[in-house]
C-alpha cells in the first residue's frame, strides 16, 4: 500500500470533512508522539482540517518531560573525578537549572555522544580506569536496548558501569491527562513506536477505563488522516476503544521479547515529569540484581526538587494546555541554537517543530 498516495488522501479528507459536520461541539485530539507531530507539520495536516478540529501535542518527547533537576544530576555526575558520562547528542543542550552539559563539555569535562547503550558499554570495557556512565532518556521503546545493555554488563562482569536512568513508560502519564480538567482532550492518537513494544491492549484497556476514544496509527500521511477520521467517528459515536490502525508493526500483545527483557532487569516504579509531577508506575527502577548499575547508589547522589521555571513554558506545552505561539519567548530568546527548554532543543519537541514549519 502506498501511505502517501494522493487520491486517497483526497477521500479521506474529503471523508473526514463530511464526519465532522456531524460532530456536536469543537474537538481536540492529542498526539501523544512526537514523531507524529513533525510528520502532521510536515503534510501540512492542520491547515487541511475542519476549524471544529484541533490538534495538540503532548508529552511524547523523551527530553521534554525529563525535569531539569535531572539534568542536574547528570551535570553533578559528569564533573565529578575520573568520569566519562556517555549521553545521546539531544540531551546535551537541555538547559538545567544553572547550565547544560553541553557547557561542562565545553570546559573539558569528559562527555562523550554515543549512538547505543552498547557503544557505553564498549567505552567502560576500553577505559577501565574510569567510570562510565550513561544518561538513559527514553520510553518503552529505549528500554529494551538499555537492559541488554546492563545483562551484558554483568555477564561479562564489567564493574565500572552504570547509568543515570530516567526512562519512562507512557500508558499512566496518558491516563493523567485524560484525568486533567484543564487539558479536556477529546480523542488521542496513540505513540506508534511506544506501541511496537506495550502493544495495542494496553492502551484499548485505558481507552475503554477512561471512556476516551483512541487510534493508534503509523506516521505517514495516510496513516495519520485514517487516525483523525477514525477518531472523529469514535467520538461520534461514542465507542471508547483504541483503534489499531497499525497493525502491520503493533500488535494486540506487543513485543513479547522486548518486554521479557525489560522485565528481567527492571521494575515499575513512580516517575517525575515535567510538567505533569510525579506519576506512579510510569517509570522503571532496577531490580536488585541491577542495582549495582545505578548511578544514583554509585556516586551516593539524591534527586533535588526544583522549583519550574516561570520563563520556560514547556511544561504547558507538553500537556496541551499551550502551543508554542502562546509562548512569548517563541522565536524570540527561544529558538533552536538559544533554547530555553527541551521543547526547542529535541527534534521531536512541539517548539523546535513549529518553529521548523512556520
Amino acid at each position: 500500500m502506498d501511505f502517501n498516495n494522493i487520491d486517497l488522501g483526497k477521500k479521506i479528507i474529503n471523508s473526514i470533512h463530511k464526519a465532522s459536520s456531524m460532530l456536536k461541539h469543537d474537538i481536540k485530539i492529542m498526539e501523544i508522539c512526537g514523531t507524529h507531530t513533525r510528520s502532521i507539520y510536515n503534510y501540512g495536516i492542520p491547515s487541511i482540517l475542519p476549524s471544529n478540529i484541533k490538534l495538540i501535542s503532548g508529552p511524547g518527547c523523551p527530553i521534554c518531560v525529563t525535569p531539569r533537576e535531572y539534568i542536574d544530576l547528570g551535570i553533578e555526575v559528569a564533573t565529578s573525578e575520573n568520569v566519562i558520562l556517555a549521553t545521546f547528542s539531544d540531551v546535551l543542550r537541555v538547559p538545567g537549572s544553572r547550565d547544560a552539559l553541553s557547557n561542562s563539555r565545553s570546559r573539558g569535562y569528559d562527555i562523550r555522544i554515543v549512538h547505543s547503550p552498547l557503544e557505553a558499554l564498549n567505552i567502560a570495557k576500553n577505559n577501565i580506569k574510569s567510570e562510565v556512565v550513561l544518561i538513559c532518556v527514553g520510553f518503552e521503546t529505549t528500554a529494551p536496548s538499555i537492559a541488554l545493555t546492563l545483562k551484558k554488563a554483568r555477564e561479562s562482569n564489567i564493574k565500572n558501569f552504570s547509568i543515570l536512568n530516567y526512562l519512562k513508560t507512557m500508558p499512566n502519564a496518558l491516563k493523567s491527562l485524560i484525568l486533567d480538567n484543564e487539558t479536556s482532550i477529546d480523542g488521542f492518537i496513540c505513540p506508534g513506536h511506544v506501541g511496537t513494544i506495550v502493544g495495542n491492549k494496553v492502551f484499548d484497556n485505558l481507552a475503554r477505563e477512561s471512556n476516551t476514544p483512541m487510534t493508534m496509527c503509523g506516521f505517514e500521511a495516510i496513516d495519520i488522516l485514517g487516525g483523525i477520521y477514525s477518531l472523529i467517528n469514535l467520538i461520534i459515536n461514542k465507542d471508547y476503544r483504541c483503534n489499531n490502525l497499525y497493525s502491520r508493526a503493533v500488535s494486540e500483545e506487543g513485543n513479547i521479547l522486548a518486554k521479557d527483557l525489560i522485565s528481567e532487569v527492571f521494575l515499575s516504579s513512580s516517575s517525575l515529569w515535567r510538567g505533569i509531577g510525579r506519576i506512579e508506575n510510569s517509570g522503571y527502577e532496577l531490580r536488585h540484581d541491577y542495582k549495582i548499575y545505578d548511578a544514583r547508589h554509585r556516586f551516593y547522589i539524591d534527586d533535588k526538587v526544583i522549583e519550574d521555571d516561570d520563563k520556560c513554558s514547556c511544561k504547558y506545552i507538553i500537556t496541551g494546555r499551550r502551543s508554542p505561539r502562546d509562548c512569548i519567548y517563541f522565536k524570540r530568546k527561544c529558538t533552536p541554537l538559544s533554547p530555553l527548554g527541551p521543547c526547542m532543543v529535541s527534534s521531536e519537541g512541539a517548539c523546535n517543530i513549529e518553529y521548523s514549519y512556520i
